[in-house]
Order: C-alpha cells, then structure tokens, then sequence
C-alpha cells in the first residue's frame, strides 16, 4: 500500500491557491477512483483508494503546510509503511507553471511542507512530485505568492499539470519509481526538438541518395 500525500492549507480561504496544488492532485486522484477523501483521522483528511490495481491512502492534512509532518507521521507508524511507500505532491517556485519533476529523497529546499515530513518521518526517502507553480514577479513577496489563487489566463496550465501529477502517481504505480521518474522528468520541449532534429536528419539522408540516382540518370541520358 501507497500513501499519497497533497500538501496544502486547509480552509475554504486556500482553495485553489498555488500552495494547496498538491490537494488538487489528490482530489484528481480520488475523482478517477470514485473515492471520497472525507474521513478524518491522523489530523487530516482521509479516503482508501485503488488505483492501478494497487491500494492507496489519499491524504490531505489538515494542520497547516508547515506541519504537515504531525499527519504523516502517525498514519505512517499505524500502517507500518516504509517512507518509500510515501508520495508526496507539492508545490515547487523553481519550476514553471506546467512543469513537473520527480525525486526520492534530497533536502526541503526552503518549503515548510517538506521540513516537517523530514522531521517527523525516520528518514527522507520519500518520493516527491514537484509541481511547479512559477517564481513570483519582483514585487512579490514568496509568502504572499504562493497563498495567492492562480489567475484565470493560467487554469489551462493548472489543469493540466494537474492530470500529469496525478498521471505520475499511477505511473508509480503501475512500472515503480525508477520508470516513472525516466518518463516524467524529461523536458517534453528538449524532446520536441530533439524528435524534430532526428527527423530532419532522416529526412535529410533519405533525400541524398534519390538526388545522387537522378544525377546519374541524367548523365546516362
């Protein structure tokens, strides 16, 4: 069994803030199980879910982003679980809007979500799911940015960092960690253009030996 963590705020305030995407995953998650995240046990908010053919626990804890490690904590010592069977989904500032990545294990990088996992779990050799949420512009400050809701022009670019979240999730799923992080963490533009480089270069060396044949027809003629 997996638990599957969103962090966020809890409240109707922090709805559809940049802090609370990973709730937004987990609720995505919990839509394509036909399961309700409701329960409320380990300070959070709970469902069992199956997905993938595997069980899970969606969790969104409901202490507030910075303790976020008093939720997890428990409900990983009462189900046994190792942290390698945790998935958290975050925020990120350092990627874009609409970009993902895909870790296990590292330092918490300033956000307060993941310093209280790191404190409250045996070791930090749980997988995260950085969704990327943008810097803020020069006159804002980061506190401010990330409790703020996303702007409408931006929705499409949620919407679908969102559904590859939970994607990712499946993906773990389904092949393990070390597949879905090979998939998930590529560039998709470095691969356009690489796709794009490759078939020029085919089409370039398919079209050489037809000019040289017509070339040498001409001359026979």
């Amino acid at each position: 069994m997996f638990l599957v963590v969103g962090l966020g705020n809890p409240g109707r305030e922090y709805e559809q803030t940049r802090h609370n995407v990973g709730f937004m995953v987990v609720d995505a998650l919990a839509e394509r199980a036909s399961a309700r995240v409701s329960d409320k046990k380990f300070k959070a908010r709970v469902g069992r879910a199956r997905l993938q053919g595997e069980d899970c626990l969606l969790m969104k804890p409901e202490t507030f982003m910075n303790l976020s490690g008093e939720s997890v904590g428990p409900a990983l010592g009462f189900f046994k679980l190792a942290t390698q069977q945790v998935i958290v989904l975050h925020d990120e500032l350092d990627l874009p809007l609409g970009k993902l990545k895909m870790k296990k294990g590292g330092g918490h990088g300033g956000h307060n979500g993941l310093r209280s996992l790191k404190k409250h779990l045996p070791d930090d050799g749980f997988v995260r799911i950085r969704i990327g949420i943008g810097r803020p512009p020069p006159q804002w400050d980061s506190a401010d940015y990330v409790l703020s809701k996303f702007n409408r022009d931006e929705w499409t670019e949620v919407d679908r960092v969102v559904n590859d979240a939970a994607d990712a999730v499946e993906a773990i799923f389904k092949d393990g960690v070390g597949k879905a992080m090979g998939r998930f963490n590529r560039d998709p533009d470095k691969e356009r253009a690489k796709a794009a480089k490759r078939k020029k270069k085919i089409d370039g060396g398919a079209l050489e030996p037809a000019a040289k044949e017509e070339s040498r027809t001409e001359g026979e003629s």
